[in-house]
């Protein structure tokens, strides 16, 4: 009995820590530069996309295919916020959701044009596949990596954005532009970099999650309502934030699916809505 609880409590860790890599990116734009961006899937999707071609096609390793799915969705989010984005920062969150809503169709509809709309095979190489004995449990190798990885990333993370000079461009971006730019900050540059890097860690966290999560050209609409319901939880604008609600909704979810399968994703949506009415701005508030 211990024995499955703590397994459903590492599973849940581990896809939590996937729901929070992706719904971190949609934390920065959302809260950090006030933009409900509804296609963040889709560079989380294009990210496990160019994983996958670039190992079935070209036959990389795996470790090598992060990077590089990371910097192709940067590259995209940076070209779309440079030409389309950055006209709707003042318009209303229903243009913003509108205009995203339809990117996400478009990217949809791309993908299944260009991959079929069938899931993608991918397979690992042999050593995350497989079993790994931790004090007397057999734990999966891909989950403790995936952990693993999300750890690092987090802390990276916080070190940019709370530490180095990028990072207190941000935070002084968002909170007065005008006084940033009086200051000699390249707003529109700090804004561009930073979708750029939300982007990016939601193309590293679809490439991270393909064993995981799969990948279809559904994929942006099918987990859309766990991204939101991470910064929501969580707190848009912060790190700690959507880290501790994922985590929660992460094992939750599992556990639900666990023990009472007969009420599907039930449990997720009862908790979202008791910790939304318990904490109404988010489990972590950013600090002005």
């Amino acid at each position: 009995m211990m024995g499955n609880f703590l397994g459903v409590l590492f599973d849940g860790i581990a896809y939590g820590s996937l729901l929070f890599l992706i719904g971190v990116g949609l934390s920065v734009t959302m809260g950090l530069m006030n933009f409900v961006n509804l296609a963040h899937g889709a560079f989380a999707m294009l990210g496990g996309y160019v994983c996958v071609q670039l190992l079935t096609r070209l036959g990389l390793p795996f470790l090598a295919t992060l990077p590089l799915a990371f910097v192709a969705a940067a590259i995209a989010g940076l070209a779309l916020e440079r030409t389309l984005y950055r006209r709707l920062y003042r318009a209303t969150h229903l243009d913003q959701v509108l205009f995203s809503i339809g990117l996400t169709f478009m990217a949809m509809a791309g993908a299944t044009y260009f991959f079929g709309p069938s899931q993608q095979p991918v397979t690992l190489p042999d050593w995350l596949r497989g079993q790994i004995p931790v004090l007397g449990l057999d734990l999966g190798a891909y989950r403790l990596f995936l952990i693993g990885a999300v750890v690092l990333v987090t802390i990276g993370l916080v070190l940019l954005i709370e530490r180095t000079r990028f990072g207190a461009q941000i935070r002084a971006s968002v909170d007065n532009q005008v006084a940033a730019a009086g200051l000699g900050i390249n707003v529109g540059l700090v804004f561009s970099m930073t979708f750029a890097l939300g982007s990016g860690l939601a193309g590293l966290g679809g490439a991270l999650g393909i064993d995981v999560l799969g990948l279809d050209p559904n994929f942006p609409v099918k987990y859309m309502v766990y991204f939101l319901l991470v910064v929501a939880v969580g707190g848009a604008g912060t790190i700690r934030g959507p880290l501790l609600a994922a985590l929660v909704l992460g094992v939750c979810d599992v556990a639900g699916k666990y023990y009472v399968p007969q009420m599907g994703a039930f449990v997720i949506y009862a908790l979202m809505v008791v910790l939304l009415i318990a904490f109404p701005a988010g489990l972590v508030r950013r600090k002005a």
